[in-house]
């Protein structure tokens, strides 16, 4: 049985610029949560080439990856797929402090009480510096 397309449907499926862009929303959302090509991958479990490939635009991430790169990267699917989500900011870690923190909240409270200690005092040296 053969397909009809109509040759809207065509030109928006193989149009390039469609793909050129969401590469570069990837590559922007990647640099921006601190991770490089072969971290994010790794925290795919994906070879770190496929991560070049989605974000140069020549193949979009497959679908059953998406909501592990929106998590590892900190944003919704929608965001990734390029729809711009409203959201409230908070104050919240994201990228690689985010998974620092969430990787400290899986350790001993007296050790967490020695993280949150250093992170203060941090904290506290940069805003009188400032």
């Amino acid at each position: 049985m053969q397909a009809v397309f109509t040759s809207q449907w065509y030109a928006a499926a193989v149009d390039n610029k469609t793909s050129v862009q969401r590469g570069k929303r990837l590559r922007v959302l990647r640099e921006a949560s601190g991770l490089s090509q072969r971290e994010l991958a790794q925290r795919l479990a994906v070879h770190h080439s496929n991560i070049g490939f989605w974000e140069s635009g020549a193949t979009p991430p497959r679908s059953d990856v998406l909501p592990a790169m929106a998590d590892a990267l900190g944003v919704r699917v929608e965001e990734l797929l390029g729809h711009e989500i409203k959201r409230k900011l908070i104050a919240a870690p994201s990228g690689r402090a985010r998974l620092a923190f969430d990787a400290v909240s899986k350790l001993p409270k007296r050790q967490q009480q020695k993280i949150v200690e250093v992170v203060e005092a941090m904290v506290e040296k940069h805003s009188k510096a400032a």
